[in-house]
């Protein structure tokens, strides 16, 4: 029988009265989707789905595999999407409900520009969180275990604190250390950084930057810095990430994003979280040092720090082998009695 969770979102959820519903322009209804993905494993064809769910009046992409077991939602990290949970999905999809979701801004979900917004700032991790809790109560209807790549660390984290019965477990792989939030700057940084935002945000600098960036080639070597085994750094992949940074509205996320230096930080999320939390962490990871993060270890909620030797910062994607079975032995360990299914 299914457990349908009824879990009144907090008053902080309220508080995104900005993320109105409003109806789509003719470019988001005009969203492209990968075809579908199906593998065979085990000599068993696992289906993996593309969906849509409408939230809030926004066109949002995930994709589905598996009927039976606790829900798992794959949180991607910055300028990533669900496809970056590939190999990953079916496997887990075997005993588990999987889902992985463009988080808005991301992928092939809706890019709304900030600017026509509002007065409030849109592309934050409460932002993310509040979506990644409806998405539960809305489409799974049940409770789910997050796990999560980079700054998809830090939304999960913000959704188990926004609404903590939701969420029955966080796995972060080389969470986000948010080294360059405003408050790890020196005071006499400070300026600087608002001024560069600034030029990035309000100029065409920044949009010369972004072109730069969105390229074959600038993908690729960002991909071989952050991958340990460049190997794995495949056309296939380069194309995962280029294509939807070339939808219409990418630009304009991404600079409000590298221009986002607040919000909450890992550290102070961490002792807020109730569920059981697992880290791991690639030990060769560029951007994310193992060392600082391994500070994360000591708080309450953490029950391990696990070390992947030889891997990056995308450990899902480098090192399916090692993170795959972590996965299932966490939420083996944790989950609760529940065999719903939920469709498109």
């Amino acid at each position: 029988m299914a457990m349908s969770v009824g879990v009144a979102l907090p008053s902080t959820t309220t508080s995104l009265s900005f993320l109105r519903y409003r109806s789509r322009s003719p470019i988001q209804n005009k969203i492209r989707f990968p075809r579908q993905i199906v593998s065979k494993l085990n000599s068993a064809e696992v289906q993996v789905q593309t969906c849509v769910w409408d939230w809030r009046g926004y066109s949002i992409r995930y994709q589905h595999s598996g009927n039976i077991g606790p829900a798992l939602v794959l949180v991607h990290g910055f300028g990533a999407n669900s496809d970056h949970w590939r190999n990953n999905i079916s496997v887990l999809a075997q005993s588990h409900r999987v889902y992985s979701i463009d988080l808005i801004g991301y992928g092939y979900s809706d890019k709304p520009n900030p600017r026509q917004i509002g007065d409030h700032s849109f592309y934050t991790f409460e932002t993310w969180a509040t979506q990644l809790n409806e998405f539960c109560l809305d489409v799974i209807k049940d409770e789910a275990f997050f796990i999560c790549n980079s700054i998809g660390g830090v939304v999960g984290l913000q959704a188990a604190v926004l609404a903590p019965h939701i969420c029955q477990g966080i796995i972060l792989l080389n969470i986000s250390l948010r080294m360059l939030h405003i408050k790890k700057q020196p005071w006499y940084g400070k300026p600087f950084i608002r001024s560069l935002q600034r030029l990035l945000r309000d100029t065409d600098v920044g949009k010369f930057f972004f072109k730069t960036i969105a390229t074959k080639e600038s993908v690729r070597n960002i991909l071989c810095q952050c991958y340990h085994d460049t190997s794995k750094v495949t056309d296939e992949l380069v194309q995962i990430i280029l294509g939807p940074g070339l939808e219409p509205g990418a630009a304009e996320v991404f600079l409000e994003f590298i221009c986002y230096s607040g919000g909450p930080l890992p550290e102070e999320l961490l002792p807020q979280v109730k569920c059981p939390i697992l880290i791991a962490w690639g030990d060769k990871d560029p951007w994310e040092p193992i060392d600082i993060g391994r500070n994360y270890e000591n708080f309450d909620s953490v029950e391990d720090f696990i070390v992947l030797p030889n891997v990056g910062h995308c450990p899902q994607d480098e090192a399916p082998h090692l993170v795959n079975p972590l996965v299932e032995s966490f939420v083996a360990r944790h989950a609760k009695s529940s065999t719903s299914t939920s469709h498109c």
